[in-house]
Protein backbone atom coordinates (compact mmCIF):
# COMPACT_ATOMS: atom_id res chain seq x y z
CA UNK A 1 0.00 0.00 0.00
CA UNK A 2 1.27 3.50 -0.85
CA UNK A 3 2.34 5.62 2.09
CA UNK A 4 -0.40 7.89 3.38
CA UNK A 5 -3.25 5.95 1.78
CA UNK A 6 -6.23 4.98 3.93
CA UNK A 7 -7.35 1.36 3.99
CA UNK A 8 -11.10 1.28 3.43
CA UNK A 9 -11.74 -2.00 5.22
CA UNK A 10 -9.30 -3.35 7.79
CA UNK A 11 -9.62 -6.99 8.89
CA UNK A 12 -11.08 -7.49 12.35
CA UNK A 13 -7.74 -8.50 13.87
CA UNK A 14 -6.33 -5.05 12.98
CA UNK A 15 -9.50 -3.05 13.54
CA UNK A 16 -9.81 -4.38 17.10
CA UNK A 17 -6.13 -4.96 17.82
CA UNK A 18 -6.17 -3.05 21.13
CA UNK A 19 -9.19 -5.00 22.35
CA UNK A 20 -7.65 -8.36 21.45
CA UNK A 21 -4.38 -7.41 23.16
CA UNK A 22 -6.23 -6.38 26.32
CA UNK A 23 -8.23 -9.61 26.35
CA UNK A 24 -5.05 -11.67 25.98
CA UNK A 25 -3.50 -9.96 29.02
CA UNK A 26 -6.64 -10.56 31.08
CA UNK A 27 -7.14 -14.16 29.95
CA UNK A 28 -6.73 -16.65 32.80
CA UNK A 29 -9.19 -19.21 31.44
CA UNK A 30 -8.22 -22.54 29.86
CA UNK A 31 -7.95 -22.47 26.09
CA UNK A 32 -7.71 -25.12 23.38
CA UNK A 33 -4.41 -25.74 21.64
CA UNK A 34 -3.41 -23.05 19.11
CA UNK A 35 -6.17 -20.67 20.26
CA UNK A 36 -4.91 -17.18 21.10
CA UNK A 37 -7.88 -16.56 23.43
CA UNK A 38 -9.90 -18.87 25.67
CA UNK A 39 -13.49 -19.64 24.64
CA UNK A 40 -14.69 -17.41 27.49
CA UNK A 41 -12.69 -14.44 26.23
CA UNK A 42 -13.72 -15.09 22.62
CA UNK A 43 -17.35 -14.73 23.68
CA UNK A 44 -16.46 -11.57 25.64
CA UNK A 45 -14.84 -10.17 22.48
CA UNK A 46 -17.94 -10.85 20.38
CA UNK A 47 -20.55 -9.76 22.92
CA UNK A 48 -18.58 -6.95 24.54
CA UNK A 49 -17.50 -6.44 28.14
CA UNK A 50 -15.71 -4.00 30.42
CA UNK A 51 -12.13 -4.75 31.43
CA UNK A 52 -10.25 -2.67 33.98
CA UNK A 53 -8.92 -0.09 31.52
CA UNK A 54 -10.67 -0.73 28.24
CA UNK A 55 -14.18 -1.28 26.99
CA UNK A 56 -14.58 -4.22 24.62
CA UNK A 57 -17.13 -3.15 22.03
CA UNK A 58 -19.95 -5.57 21.15
CA UNK A 59 -19.68 -7.09 17.67
CA UNK A 60 -23.00 -8.93 17.88
CA UNK A 61 -26.26 -7.82 19.49
CA UNK A 62 -28.37 -10.79 20.39
CA UNK A 63 -28.55 -13.92 22.51
CA UNK A 64 -25.19 -14.59 24.18
CA UNK A 65 -25.96 -18.30 24.31
CA UNK A 66 -25.90 -18.47 20.49
CA UNK A 67 -22.32 -17.20 20.47
CA UNK A 68 -21.38 -19.56 23.31
CA UNK A 69 -22.71 -22.49 21.27
CA UNK A 70 -20.79 -21.30 18.20
CA UNK A 71 -17.51 -20.94 20.12
CA UNK A 72 -17.95 -24.28 21.89
CA UNK A 73 -18.51 -25.94 18.51
CA UNK A 74 -15.22 -24.58 17.18
CA UNK A 75 -13.44 -26.12 20.16
CA UNK A 76 -14.64 -29.56 19.03
CA UNK A 77 -14.05 -31.52 15.83
CA UNK A 78 -17.31 -30.30 14.26
CA UNK A 79 -17.41 -27.36 11.89
CA UNK A 80 -19.73 -24.38 12.43
CA UNK A 81 -22.47 -23.26 10.03
CA UNK A 82 -24.02 -19.83 10.59
CA UNK A 83 -27.35 -19.45 8.80
CA UNK A 84 -30.16 -16.93 8.62
CA UNK A 85 -31.67 -14.46 6.22
CA UNK A 86 -29.36 -11.95 4.51
CA UNK A 87 -28.29 -9.13 6.78
CA UNK A 88 -28.19 -10.96 10.12
CA UNK A 89 -24.42 -10.42 10.65
CA UNK A 90 -23.27 -13.92 9.71
CA UNK A 91 -20.18 -12.72 7.87
CA UNK A 92 -19.36 -10.16 10.55
CA UNK A 93 -19.63 -12.76 13.32
CA UNK A 94 -17.54 -15.32 11.40
CA UNK A 95 -14.80 -12.76 10.73
CA UNK A 96 -14.60 -11.70 14.36
CA UNK A 97 -14.65 -15.28 15.62
CA UNK A 98 -11.70 -16.12 13.37
CA UNK A 99 -9.86 -12.96 14.44
CA UNK A 100 -10.33 -13.75 18.13
CA UNK A 101 -9.44 -17.44 17.90
CA UNK A 102 -6.69 -17.44 15.28
CA UNK A 103 -5.61 -13.83 14.95
CA UNK A 104 -6.18 -14.15 11.20
CA UNK A 105 -9.58 -13.77 9.54
CA UNK A 106 -8.20 -13.74 5.98
CA UNK A 107 -8.21 -17.49 5.32
CA UNK A 108 -11.34 -17.11 3.24
CA UNK A 109 -13.13 -18.92 0.43
CA UNK A 110 -15.99 -17.03 -1.25
CA UNK A 111 -18.66 -19.42 -2.43
CA UNK A 112 -20.25 -18.79 -5.82
CA UNK A 113 -21.79 -20.85 -8.59
CA UNK A 114 -18.36 -20.74 -10.22
CA UNK A 115 -16.31 -21.86 -7.23
CA UNK A 116 -13.89 -24.59 -8.32
CA UNK A 117 -12.70 -27.53 -6.27
CA UNK A 118 -9.17 -26.08 -6.36
CA UNK A 119 -10.34 -23.23 -4.12
CA UNK A 120 -11.30 -25.71 -1.40
CA UNK A 121 -8.50 -28.25 -1.86
CA UNK A 122 -5.43 -27.35 -3.91
CA UNK A 123 -4.34 -26.31 -7.38
CA UNK A 124 -1.15 -26.35 -9.44
CA UNK A 125 1.38 -23.88 -10.71
CA UNK A 126 1.17 -24.97 -14.34
CA UNK A 127 4.58 -23.72 -15.57
CA UNK A 128 6.27 -25.77 -12.84
CA UNK A 129 3.88 -28.67 -13.38
CA UNK A 130 4.68 -28.79 -17.09
CA UNK A 131 8.41 -28.49 -16.47
CA UNK A 132 8.82 -30.89 -13.55
CA UNK A 133 5.56 -32.80 -13.26
CA UNK A 134 3.56 -33.13 -10.01
CA UNK A 135 6.20 -32.11 -7.45
CA UNK A 136 5.56 -30.43 -4.08
CA UNK A 137 6.78 -27.03 -5.26
CA UNK A 138 4.16 -27.07 -8.02
CA UNK A 139 1.34 -27.43 -5.51
CA UNK A 140 -0.75 -24.32 -4.78
CA UNK A 141 -2.51 -24.77 -1.42
CA UNK A 142 -6.03 -23.46 -0.91
CA UNK A 143 -6.94 -21.37 2.16
CA UNK A 144 -8.43 -24.57 3.59
CA UNK A 145 -5.15 -26.48 3.21
CA UNK A 146 -3.20 -23.59 4.72
CA UNK A 147 -5.62 -23.50 7.65
CA UNK A 148 -5.26 -27.24 8.19
CA UNK A 149 -1.48 -27.12 8.19
CA UNK A 150 -1.27 -24.07 10.49
CA UNK A 151 -4.06 -25.03 12.90
CA UNK A 152 -6.20 -22.01 12.01
CA UNK A 153 -9.85 -21.14 11.45
CA UNK A 154 -10.95 -21.05 7.79
CA UNK A 155 -14.02 -19.10 6.68
CA UNK A 156 -16.25 -20.22 3.81
CA UNK A 157 -18.76 -17.61 2.73
CA UNK A 158 -22.06 -18.56 1.04
CA UNK A 159 -21.44 -22.30 1.20
CA UNK A 160 -24.80 -23.14 -0.36
CA UNK A 161 -24.05 -21.09 -3.47
CA UNK A 162 -21.45 -23.67 -4.42
CA UNK A 163 -22.59 -26.61 -6.59
CA UNK A 164 -23.25 -29.88 -4.74
CA UNK A 165 -20.13 -31.62 -6.02
CA UNK A 166 -17.92 -28.76 -4.84
CA UNK A 167 -19.56 -28.67 -1.41
CA UNK A 168 -19.02 -32.38 -0.95
CA UNK A 169 -15.28 -31.98 -1.45
CA UNK A 170 -15.34 -30.89 2.21
CA UNK A 171 -16.72 -34.17 3.54
CA UNK A 172 -13.45 -36.11 3.71
CA UNK A 173 -11.40 -33.33 5.22
CA UNK A 174 -14.07 -32.57 7.85
CA UNK A 175 -14.46 -36.20 8.87
CA UNK A 176 -10.88 -37.44 8.49
CA UNK A 177 -9.13 -34.12 9.19
CA UNK A 178 -6.87 -34.83 6.25
CA UNK A 179 -6.70 -33.91 2.57
CA UNK A 180 -5.47 -36.64 0.18
CA UNK A 181 -3.07 -35.51 -2.56
CA UNK A 182 -3.01 -38.55 -4.86
CA UNK A 183 -0.75 -36.85 -7.43
CA UNK A 184 2.03 -36.76 -4.81
CA UNK A 185 1.02 -40.00 -3.08
CA UNK A 186 0.67 -38.15 0.21
CA UNK A 187 -1.84 -36.24 2.30
CA UNK A 188 -2.09 -32.98 4.20
CA UNK A 189 -3.07 -33.45 7.85
CA UNK A 190 -4.85 -30.93 10.03
CA UNK A 191 -3.26 -29.89 13.30
CA UNK A 192 -4.99 -28.77 16.49
CA UNK A 193 -6.87 -25.52 16.17
CA UNK A 194 -8.08 -26.08 12.63
CA UNK A 195 -11.77 -25.72 11.98
CA UNK A 196 -14.20 -24.19 9.49
CA UNK A 197 -16.83 -21.49 9.88
CA UNK A 198 -19.27 -21.50 6.97
CA UNK A 199 -22.12 -19.10 6.33
CA UNK A 200 -25.28 -19.66 4.29
CA UNK A 201 -28.34 -17.56 3.51
CA UNK A 202 -31.65 -19.38 3.60
CA UNK A 203 -33.69 -17.12 1.29
CA UNK A 204 -31.50 -16.19 -1.66
CA UNK A 205 -32.06 -17.61 -5.12
CA UNK A 206 -29.47 -20.00 -6.49
CA UNK A 207 -29.11 -22.01 -3.28
CA UNK A 208 -27.81 -25.58 -3.49
CA UNK A 209 -29.10 -27.42 -0.45
CA UNK A 210 -26.32 -29.21 1.44
CA UNK A 211 -26.22 -32.99 1.33
CA UNK A 212 -27.15 -34.77 4.55
CA UNK A 213 -23.62 -36.19 4.75
CA UNK A 214 -22.09 -32.71 4.70
CA UNK A 215 -24.70 -31.15 6.97
CA UNK A 216 -23.97 -33.77 9.66
CA UNK A 217 -20.41 -32.50 9.86
CA UNK A 218 -21.58 -29.02 10.81
CA UNK A 219 -23.25 -27.72 13.93
CA UNK A 220 -25.79 -25.17 12.71
CA UNK A 221 -26.45 -21.91 14.56
CA UNK A 222 -29.25 -19.72 13.22
CA UNK A 223 -28.70 -15.99 13.70
CA UNK A 224 -32.13 -14.34 13.93
CA UNK A 225 -33.21 -10.80 13.18
CA UNK A 226 -33.13 -8.38 16.14
CA UNK A 227 -35.96 -8.98 18.57
CA UNK A 228 -36.78 -5.34 19.32
CA UNK A 229 -36.58 -1.89 17.77
CA UNK A 230 -34.16 -0.81 20.51
CA UNK A 231 -31.78 -3.68 19.75
CA UNK A 232 -31.90 -2.96 16.03
CA UNK A 233 -31.27 0.73 16.73
CA UNK A 234 -28.18 -0.16 18.74
CA UNK A 235 -26.86 -2.28 15.87
CA UNK A 236 -27.39 0.53 13.37
CA UNK A 237 -25.72 3.09 15.63
CA UNK A 238 -22.67 0.87 16.03
CA UNK A 239 -22.36 0.25 12.29
CA UNK A 240 -22.61 3.85 11.05
CA UNK A 241 -19.59 4.47 8.81
CA UNK A 242 -16.82 5.79 11.11
CA UNK A 243 -15.19 7.85 8.37
CA UNK A 244 -18.45 9.74 7.87
CA UNK A 245 -18.89 10.28 11.60
CA UNK A 246 -15.32 11.60 11.70
CA UNK A 247 -16.22 14.09 8.95
CA UNK A 248 -19.23 15.13 11.00
CA UNK A 249 -17.09 15.54 14.13
CA UNK A 250 -19.85 14.61 16.56
CA UNK A 251 -22.12 11.76 17.52
CA UNK A 252 -25.61 11.43 16.09
CA UNK A 253 -27.85 13.83 18.01
CA UNK A 254 -31.12 12.89 19.66
CA UNK A 255 -33.34 14.08 16.79
CA UNK A 256 -31.32 12.03 14.28
CA UNK A 257 -31.68 8.93 16.47
CA UNK A 258 -35.44 9.41 16.57
CA UNK A 259 -35.57 9.62 12.78
CA UNK A 260 -33.53 6.43 12.44
CA UNK A 261 -35.86 4.77 14.94
CA UNK A 262 -38.82 5.62 12.72
CA UNK A 263 -37.09 3.96 9.77
CA UNK A 264 -36.45 0.85 11.85
CA UNK A 265 -40.13 0.80 12.85
CA UNK A 266 -41.17 0.93 9.18
CA UNK A 267 -38.88 -1.97 8.33
CA UNK A 268 -40.01 -4.05 11.30
CA UNK A 269 -43.70 -3.56 10.55
CA UNK A 270 -43.28 -4.50 6.88
CA UNK A 271 -41.09 -7.45 7.87
CA UNK A 272 -43.59 -8.72 10.45
CA UNK A 273 -46.68 -8.02 8.32
CA UNK A 274 -48.38 -6.03 11.06
CA UNK A 275 -48.15 -2.72 12.88
CA UNK A 276 -46.29 -2.52 16.19
CA UNK A 277 -49.55 -2.39 18.14
CA UNK A 278 -50.83 -5.44 16.26
CA UNK A 279 -54.05 -3.71 15.22
CA UNK A 280 -53.45 -3.73 11.47
CA UNK A 281 -52.26 -6.55 9.22
CA UNK A 282 -49.94 -5.59 6.38
CA UNK A 283 -48.78 -7.18 3.17
CA UNK A 284 -45.14 -8.22 3.33
CA UNK A 285 -42.70 -7.23 0.58
CA UNK A 286 -41.04 -10.14 -1.18
CA UNK A 287 -37.52 -8.74 -0.74
CA UNK A 288 -35.46 -9.14 2.41
CA UNK A 289 -36.07 -6.42 4.99
CA UNK A 290 -32.88 -6.81 6.99
CA UNK A 291 -30.87 -4.61 9.33
CA UNK A 292 -28.13 -4.48 6.70
CA UNK A 293 -30.44 -2.51 4.39
CA UNK A 294 -31.16 -0.03 7.18
CA UNK A 295 -27.45 0.42 7.89
CA UNK A 296 -26.74 1.05 4.22
CA UNK A 297 -29.60 3.52 4.00
CA UNK A 298 -28.48 5.45 7.10
CA UNK A 299 -24.89 5.58 5.87
CA UNK A 300 -26.10 6.96 2.54
CA UNK A 301 -28.21 9.61 4.31
CA UNK A 302 -25.21 10.52 6.47
CA UNK A 303 -23.00 10.88 3.39
CA UNK A 304 -25.58 13.19 1.84
CA UNK A 305 -25.73 15.21 5.07
CA UNK A 306 -21.96 15.53 5.33
CA UNK A 307 -21.22 16.42 1.72
CA UNK A 308 -24.43 18.07 0.48
CA UNK A 309 -26.43 19.13 3.53
CA UNK A 310 -26.20 20.58 7.03
CA UNK A 311 -24.23 17.62 8.47
CA UNK A 312 -27.35 16.31 10.21
CA UNK A 313 -29.25 13.10 9.50
CA UNK A 314 -32.82 14.33 9.17
CA UNK A 315 -36.10 12.69 8.23
CA UNK A 316 -36.10 14.17 4.73
CA UNK A 317 -32.77 12.57 3.82
CA UNK A 318 -33.90 9.20 5.16
CA UNK A 319 -37.29 9.43 3.48
CA UNK A 320 -35.67 10.12 0.10
CA UNK A 321 -34.01 6.71 0.29
CA UNK A 322 -36.90 4.71 1.75
CA UNK A 323 -38.66 3.59 -1.42
CA UNK A 324 -35.49 2.64 -3.30
CA UNK A 325 -34.28 0.64 -0.30
CA UNK A 326 -37.54 -1.24 0.27
CA UNK A 327 -38.83 -1.69 -3.29
CA UNK A 328 -36.20 -3.87 -4.93
CA UNK A 329 -38.68 -5.78 -7.06
CA UNK A 330 -41.63 -3.92 -8.57
CA UNK A 331 -43.74 -7.07 -8.82
CA UNK A 332 -43.42 -8.17 -5.18
CA UNK A 333 -42.59 -5.00 -3.24
CA UNK A 334 -44.41 -2.02 -4.77
CA UNK A 335 -47.99 -2.88 -3.73
CA UNK A 336 -47.09 -3.63 -0.06
CA UNK A 337 -45.06 -0.41 0.06
CA UNK A 338 -47.80 1.80 -1.41
CA UNK A 339 -50.40 0.30 0.92
CA UNK A 340 -48.14 0.90 3.92
CA UNK A 341 -47.61 4.54 2.91
CA UNK A 342 -51.36 5.22 2.67
CA UNK A 343 -52.64 2.99 5.47
CA UNK A 344 -49.97 3.57 8.11
CA UNK A 345 -47.51 6.35 7.37
CA UNK A 346 -50.13 8.88 6.24
CA UNK A 347 -52.15 8.46 9.45
CA UNK A 348 -49.26 8.99 11.89
CA UNK A 349 -48.67 12.62 12.83
CA UNK A 350 -45.02 12.06 13.75
CA UNK A 351 -44.42 10.49 10.31
CA UNK A 352 -45.95 13.39 8.37
CA UNK A 353 -42.54 14.69 7.20
CA UNK A 354 -41.75 11.19 5.92
CA UNK A 355 -45.09 10.97 4.15
CA UNK A 356 -44.69 14.33 2.43
CA UNK A 357 -41.39 13.27 0.86
CA UNK A 358 -42.52 9.73 0.04
CA UNK A 359 -45.81 10.89 -1.51
CA UNK A 360 -43.92 13.18 -3.89
CA UNK A 361 -41.84 10.23 -5.10
CA UNK A 362 -44.75 7.85 -5.68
Amino acid sequence: MKKGKTILRQPAELLFKKELTALKKADDYPKPENWQLSPQRVVDFIMGCQLDKIKISPKYFGDRSLIEIAVATLATDRALLLTGIPGTAKTWVSENLAAAITGNSRLLVQGTAGTHEDQLLYGWNYPILLAKGPVPEALVPSPVMRGMESGAIVRIEELTRMPFEIQDALITLLSEKSMPIPELNQESNAISGFNIIATANDRDKGIHEMSSALRRRFNTVVLPLPESIEMELEIVRNRIAPELMAERDKKADKSSIEEIKRVITIFKELRDGKTIDGKLSLKKPGSTMSTAEIIGMVNNALAMAVYFGNRKIDGELLAKNLKNTIVKNQDTDLIPWNEYVEMVMKKREDYDHFYQVVAEKK
